[in-house]
């Protein structure tokens, strides 16, 4: 069957379907072996250079036509200069010579030689050649006997160069005239195809043209797939051509299927591979191996990796320093790091030093696990070997950094950057602007987000200009967020909604419901939707200057446009309720999230917990901690505590550490305001020596508690007559490292003045100096 190239393929060809017409007579032209032996003295084509023509980068100067000077002015036979006619016939002259070497070499069997020289020839016409080139190898050349080899090895050339309507074109051309194509053809133009659908279709025009499928061809083809993230279909690809009995597989096929699926996470897919490979025969190689270790790494299972590692060694197989690196990664992934040196005294022991990915990974490593000195130490030591960090190990050294909070850091990891002359990247950027605007400091996002704008290279991304605004609204510059905002709209015109969102939110949590509204009608008369997150913010505004009747309107008629409240939506009004001792209207709104199937999150039971606490309703807010852990939600550290702080402040002790106890047994920690309730519950109730022993027992297990656990056994100490006591109390908050001035201690001095401890108050002041002192 003829090559016929479907609708997609003759999209690419009108532009090349100039007029055929018959080539003009040409000069009489010097015996083929004067040009011949002319490019062969010009250069001998080796392999390595025969190969570099093929691909199109060839620099070399082709053989040419009679001596004629490029460039040069000629004089015709009267005198005067050749016109533009004439210097057409030399062009073309130039072109027939190359095509017929092209011919002579070809009968000589010297194949590289003529690909070269054809490739040269294809690079030198560029795009939109080939029907000319077609022209004159039908209109000059039909009568070869070796014409049909050299359209296909042209057709090979134009696939080789990527200019594939060209390629495409040849190919049509050959089908027309009942020429055959070859295999490797097909395989070159399959291969600059392989990124598009017509891949698939050239394929299937190869089998019906009667081409048998190399074993390169299926490779191709599945390569093309995975790399369009089509896994699917080149599983299906394989399927079907094992069906036919026509699978030529290679090692490389199989390596590429197996990298696509440990991508996406298909590892135990891709193990099943190797079965596969040993049954056609083949034996997996080191590539094999790698892929599959850094697909077990990725997901955690690092016992299988190593499993593998150890079956490759053993099997001799050399594996480079991306496997070791792989199997790094994997430990740092699982934060294991303790396993990390056994890894590299293993790369060490075959000859194989750390590289910087290697670095890098292990400064990830240390930043993630807080430990940012490590990281540094690792990144001097880097420097010290004369190696020089990319941007990756800055960005993730700069990161930690920003958690640190260590800006003189910082300003020296920017001077060493800007020192070496290193481009930042759009991460990199990022890293600075978002760190900036979490730490309050604005000012600087706003330089960095400047310089990006005056390099050109890097522009600012939706999600910097996000950071900027949410840093203003968190501060509180609302003006200055509303300018910015406007700014970004006039430049970049955004049209999402998310940015006009962040104001919005801004304003609502400063209670300015009457800017809010209006940014509100602003976005909706520019046309854009608001979202649920829209009118979250908005009714929060309205709770937030306590107009309740209004809030509640406002929640019915977001219901009535017909965007869907989230648990957001109803646990801020619940909230809002419950402060105001609603309790009742709050659960009719918790009945009707669950009428209404809206998930309830943790803070939203939190919110009912604390309601029916404050009505002393203790059953009713156990009975809410059993219908979460029935719903699968798992109570957090504010959960307990808001249920904790209701018995504390019904000073009933026995309950408030019953719920504690529940904490420790499910793996909560208790944070710094349990132990605040704890202790302050227990010196309401006058047990001050069971708080000095919860006290002291949580001091020596390393729980860091807040000043005001201090202070509140301080006055209880010093309320029940226990001045020596409170006096070594007061060394202990101080040892805490807590600043502490006579102001917080008056209260406690008082009592200790009527008590009639005046000598004991005069110790703690003392006390107190001189440790404020040091």
């Amino acid at each position: 069957m003829p090559f016929r190239p479907r609708l997609p393929l003759r999209l690419l060809l009108p532009h090349l379907r100039r007029h055929c017409s018959p080539c003009s007579p040409f000069p009489v032209w010097r015996p083929l072996s004067y040009y011949v032996s002319r490019a062969m003295a010009d250069a001998e084509v080796t392999e390595s250079e025969e190969d570099a023509v093929v691909v199109g980068r060839d620099t070399r100067v082709p053989p040419s036509i009679g001596g004629i000077a490029r460039g040069a002015p000629r004089i015709g036979c009267k005198g005067w200069a050749v016109g533009e006619d004439e210097e057409e016939l030399e062009r073309e002259a130039s072109v027939v010579a190359r095509i017929e070497l092209s011919h002579e070499l070809l009968r000589e069997r010297r194949w590289r030689e003529m690909r070269a020289c054809l490739a040269q020839l294809v690079s030198e016409q560029g795009s939109g050649s080939a029907p000319t080139l077609c022209d004159i190898l039908w209109n000059r050349f039909r009568e070869c006997d070796s014409n049909s080899s050299v359209w296909d090895a042209l057709a090979n050339c134009y696939a080789r160069a990527q200019m594939v309507p060209d390629a495409l074109y040849v190919l049509s051309k050959m089908s027309s005239l009942n020429m055959q194509i070859s295999v490797f053809t097909y395989d070159s133009l399959l291969h600059s195809l392989r990124m598009t659908d017509m891949a698939l279709e050239l394929f299937e025009e190869m089998k019906s043209c009667g081409v048998s499928p190399s074993e390169y061809s299926h490779s191709i083809v599945v390569d093309g797939l995975c790399k369009q993230d089509k896994v699917g279909e080149a599983l299906s690809f394989l399927q079907d051509a094992r069906k036919e009995g026509k699978f030529k597989p290679l090692g490389m096929t199989f390596n590429i299927l197996m990298s696509a699926l440990c991508n996406w996470g298909y590892v135990q897919a891709a193990k099943s591979f190797l079965c596969l490979m040993l049954k056609y025969g083949l034996i997996p190689d080191r590539y094999t191996f790698s892929t599959l270790i850094h697909g077990l790494c990725k997901v955690g299972s690092m016992e299988e990796a190593l499993d593998l590692f150890e079956r490759a060694t053993k099997e001799g197989m050399e594996l480079e320093i991306v496997t070791y690196n792989s199997l790094i990664n994997g430990y740092r992934l699982l934060g294991l790091t303790r396993e990390i040196p056994k890894i590299i005294q293993m790369m060490r022991g075959q000859g194989i030093e750390p590289d910087l990915v290697t670095y890098t990974i292990l400064i990830a490593g240390h930043c993630e696990s807080g430990d940012v000195e490590e990281g540094m130490k690792i990144r001097n030591d880097v420097l010290d070997q004369g190696l020089q960090l990319n941007i990756v190990t800055y960005s993730v050294l700069l990161n930690a950094l920003f958690k640190k909070r260590l800006f003189y850091e910082i300003d020296n990891l920017l001077g060493e950057i800007y020192n070496i002359g290193l481009d930042m990247d759009v991460v990199a950027y990022s890293i600075l602007i978002h760190g900036y605007c979490k730490l309050g400091e604005i000012e600087r996002a706003l330089q960095v987000c400047n310089v990006m704008c005056s390099s050109q290279r890097v522009m600012p991304t939706s999600l910097n200009h996000l950071s900027i605004l949410l840093g203003l609204c968190k501060k509180g510059s609302l003006v200055e967020a509303r300018w910015y905002l406007e700014n970004v709209a006039r430049k970049y015109q955004p049209t999402d909604v998310v940015f006009y969102n962040v104001v919005i939110d801004g304003y609502a949590k400063m209670g300015d419901i009457v800017n809010a509204v209006r940014l509100y009608d602003q976005i909706t008369v520019a046309g854009m939707h608001p979202t649920i997150v829209t009118c979250n913010s908005l009714l929060y505004g309205y709770c937030k200057i306590g107009d309740l009747q209004l809030a509640e309107s406002y929640f019915r008629a977001i219901q009535l446009s017909g965007l869907l409240p989230t648990a957001v939506t109803y646990t801020t009004l619940m909230d809002a309720l419950s402060e105001v001792g609603e309790v009742n209207t709050m659960l009719s709104l918790f009945d009707e999230m669950i009428v209404k199937r809206v998930k309830a999150n943790a803070v939203t039971y939190s919110v009912v917990i604390k309601g029916l606490c404050k009505q002393l309703r203790f059953d009713e807010a156990i009975n809410v901690l059993r219908d979460m852990d029935r719903e699968g939600i798992n109570a957090d550290p504010i959960t307990y505590n808001t249920l904790i702080q209701g018995f504390c402040e019904a000073e009933n002790v026995q309950m408030a550490f019953h719920i504690h106890d529940i904490m420790l047994c499910r793996g909560l920690v208790p944070t710094p305001v349990t132990y605040n309730l704890l202790v302050n519950v227990l010196c309401l109730k006058g047990k001050v020596i069971q708080a000095e022993i919860l006290l002291e027992s949580l001091r020596e297990k390393g729980i860091k508690l807040r000043k005001f656990a201090y202070t509140t056994l301080i006055k209880a100490q010093c309320a029940k007559g226990m001045p020596t006591n409170a006096v070594l109390l007061v060394g202990k908050l101080l040892d805490a490292g807590f600043e502490a001035s006579v102001k917080d201690f008056s209260a406690a001095i008082n009592r200790l003045c009527k008590r009639q401890f005046a000598k004991e108050a005069f110790i703690s002041i003392n006390e107190a100096d001189r440790q404020m002192a040091l």
